[in-house]
């Protein structure tokens, strides 16, 4: 009986070491597949990185041994080019601290017709692991001559005559249909414009409705209609209490339902020869419940992301976020601006942070992440280059405020559609640089020659005129730009209807 027990139980001793001896087996299997897992995935990200990562024009590596071309990866292409660069890992020091720059050397093909190429100078070498100097040299590409092929980049316009051409012609013929709405209505608040002058951050739906519906283009015959306009304001509806934040995507559902079912002019074409206007933040949600507005209609907008779910790049357009300012605008002559550069304003997103936190001990650099104590205006008017850095939105009134004060503005603010894209050439007044440079952005602006300044900076007085809400519209200001982005867009398909049968 004991002999039976003894058994048992080395039976059970046994097959309980099995199970352990099994188990553990099965556990080195897999933490060994792990490992290797891990392995080649490291490899394949560390010879693969490269061609994931994008760059801007102002930077380039150049100077690679003769015998690293088999390391020349290509980044895109396009159906007309594609585009090779070079690609080296730069260790840089900044205050003390060092950053880890991807430099690239872009060598576009003749037949690209967007690419940039500028002369390049030599610039300080940055020190390896080892404390020596690595071999590939920080090479910045100097910003003289942005631009090369079909595009002179001293130029303001892409192509002045086609524009005034188009210019003219656009006032002369084009046509604005605008829903009706009377001042009675319970929600005129929203479709008419106000009485007052518009004012605040998000002016510049309120001026633009004001000064179509004071112009010419407006006709009272749809027939001869090119556009259609959706009078709804988002910052109106937004201060309403009746409909709020909340409430604007139904609110617009509703609208177009009205409009869809009480007059023919949306069901032509599922509203693609319509637009709306909109610059606050929350125009971004608007559409929510509207899809086919999103998508169909013409969305002049001040956030103009290509990151946004409703933004549709080439049928949408950008609208500069302009804050109004009465009176003479100051002067201040490029001698008398001793600061390099500026910024201000709250830290609401990473670019803002990452700005802050290089560039916050400079003495060139001008950062602050808080309300200035000095008045707002004298800093735009003592720096001769003003940063535009995403915030909540890519969109700012920041480009406004530094064209108005003569500064001249930096763009950071990666897939952005800038504000009169297809007419203004924006390396001709403004320096646009990729958020990954920002540790190099002291080194960008200090290449950029004097005499190449004063060329940006005279031509960002030649653009004030562009950036301007008048009481009374005036020919080339901002509705007159606006305007014209919509001329680009309008249908050139004319929809027959015959109105006398409804």
């Amino acid at each position: 009986m004991n002999m039976g027990r003894f058994l048992s139980r080395s039976s059970s001793h046994f097959s309980h070491r099995q199970l352990k001896d099994a188990s553990n087996f099965f556990f080195f299997i897999a933490t060994c597949l792990a490992i290797l897992t891990t392995f080649f995935v490291s490899f394949y990200m560390s010879t693969n990185t490269k061609s994931l990562i994008n760059h801007h024009p102002h930077l380039a590596s150049h100077r690679l041994d003769e015998d690293d071309d088999e390391h020349h990866v290509p980044i895109f292409s396009t159906p007309q080019s594609l585009i090779k660069s070079y690609s080296s890992l730069v260790k840089i020091e900044v205050d003390g601290q060092q950053h880890n720059i991807y430099s690239f050397h872009s060598s576009p093909s003749d037949d690209d017709r967007l690419g940039h190429r500028d002369d390049s100078q030599e610039g300080p070498r940055g020190k390896g692991d080892d404390g020596e100097t690595p071999k590939t040299e920080i090479v910045d590409q100097v910003i003289e001559d942005h631009g090369h092929n079909d595009v002179n980049s001293k130029d303001l316009f892409h192509d002045k005559d086609i524009f005034l051409e188009d210019y003219k012609e656009m006032n002369r013929s084009l046509k604005i249909y605008v829903y009706p709405h009377k001042k009675r209505d319970p929600f005129a608040n929203v479709f008419l414009p106000m009485d007052d002058d518009p004012s605040g951050n998000y002016a510049s739906e309120s001026y633009f409705k004001k000064a179509l519906f004071e112009s010419q283009f407006i006709t009272n015959d749809p027939s001869e209609a090119d556009l259609f306009y959706l009078p709804f304001s988002i910052a109106s509806m937004r201060n309403d209490r009746r409909v709020g934040v909340g409430g604007i995507p139904k609110f617009i559902k509703n609208y177009i339902h009205n409009i869809s079912h009480n007059f023919p002019y949306w069901n032509r074409t599922n509203g693609a020869d319509h637009f709306y206007v909109a610059c606050h933040s929350i125009g971004r949600t608007a559409m929510e419940q509207a899809i086919h507005v999103r998508f169909n209609a013409i969305q002049i907008v001040c956030s103009s992301s290509y990151f946004l779910q409703g933004y549709v790049a080439h049928k949408d357009a950008s609208i500069p976020q302009i804050w109004p300012r009465k009176g003479d605008r100051p002067l201040r002559p490029p001698s008398q601006r001793e600061k390099l550069a500026f910024y201000a304003g709250a830290m609401n997103s990473r670019v803002r942070e990452q700005l802050v936190q290089v560039w916050k001990n400079d003495t060139n650099i001008s950062v602050h992440q808080k309300r200035l104590k000095t008045p707002y205006s004298e800093a735009l008017l003592s720096s001769k280059y003003c940063i535009h850095a995403k915030g909540f939105e890519v969109n700012t009134a920041r480009i406004g405020d530094a064209i108005y004060y003569g500064c001249v503005p930096v763009v950071l603010a990666d897939h952005y559609d800038l504000p009169y894209s297809d007419i203004l050439n924006w390396k001709s007044f403004s320096v646009v640089v990729s958020t990954l440079d920002i540790p190099m952005l002291k080194k960008i602006l200090q290449d950029i020659s004097y005499e190449e300044y004063l060329r940006l900076q005279e031509n960002v007085v030649k653009v004030q005129q562009h950036f301007q809400w008048n009481n009374v519209a005036r020919d080339f200001d901002v509705f007159h730009f606006v305007l014209y982005e919509l001329w680009l867009r309008r249908s050139h398909v004319r929809v027959e209807f015959n109105f006398a049968v409804l």
